[in-house]
């Protein structure tokens, strides 16, 4: 299974009907099991990209091609139903979900404990897993994570970064994660997309050879290093 992205163009108009050019070259494909990061500036243009690849966009000059997708969508907010419990949030997205496999993922992402809580007695922390389980319990092969570790402080956001990383390892599907933070993009990615500012198009694409559950801190260390010298921003 490949995702083909070919994007020449998306645009809109404001109340204004003045134009604004949003994306203009995204070209890329992803492979089943592979990690791909969109990395950029804020405001330039990442969400609107990945409505477009999940398929709530159609508005766009291009080709994107998804062929056979079952899609899991995690966005910046959690998105959860008040009135519902943990648990019935996500058997609502997979009701076909057994109780082995939401169990699993519950211990995962340590929500056993919550899973008869409703999401006004959750934190943000717990509220983006509850959206992680939601996601991987409809078992997809298309998994699309918009920046799900914004507004945590350090030590939560790792935590909820190894439980990621431990999830998407134990699944063999493409996996699209956007962020603004270089470090989760290198700790998390096989491929890392670098985004100019608006109008977007990829000014830079980072293969990372060392394979993401043997990477060290040196070797971490190393490719941020490289990549800080690239100046990006200016290209």
């Amino acid at each position: 299974m490949q995702l083909e992205v070919n994007i020449t163009g998306k645009s809109f108009e404001n109340a204004a009907g003045k134009r604004h050019d949003v994306l203009a070259a995204i070209n890329f494909t992803l492979n089943a099991g592979e990690v791909g990061v969109v990395f950029g500036p804020s405001g330039c243009g990442k969400s609107t990209l990945l409505k477009i690849l999940a398929g709530l966009d159609h508005n766009y000059q291009g080709r994107v091609v998804r062929p056979g997708v079952r899609l899991g969508m995690v966005f910046q907010e959690p998105r959860l139903l008040p009135w519902r419990t943990v648990e019935e949030n996500v058997r609502l997205a997979a009701p076909d979900v057994d109780e082995a496999r939401i169990a699993a993922l519950f211990d995962v992402l340590e929500l056993t404990a919550h899973r008869h809580h409703f999401p006004g007695e959750l934190s943000l922390g717990l509220a983006r897993r509850v959206a992680l389980a939601r996601a991987f319990a409809v078992e997809p092969n298309f998994l699309i994570l918009d920046e799900p570790l914004a507004s945590l402080d350090n030590a939560l956001a790792g935590r909820l970064r190894e439980q990621i990383a431990t999830l998407v390892a134990s699944r063999r599907m493409m996996t699209l994660f956007v962020t603004h933070d270089l470090d989760d993009a290198v700790r998390l990615g096989d491929r890392l997309f670098f985004l100019s500012a608006r109008p977007a198009r990829i000014i830079h694409v980072e293969t990372i050879a060392a394979l993401r559950a043997k990477r060290s801190e040196q070797d971490i260390a190393d490719i941020k290093a490289r990549l800080a010298q690239l100046d990006l921003a200016n290209m």
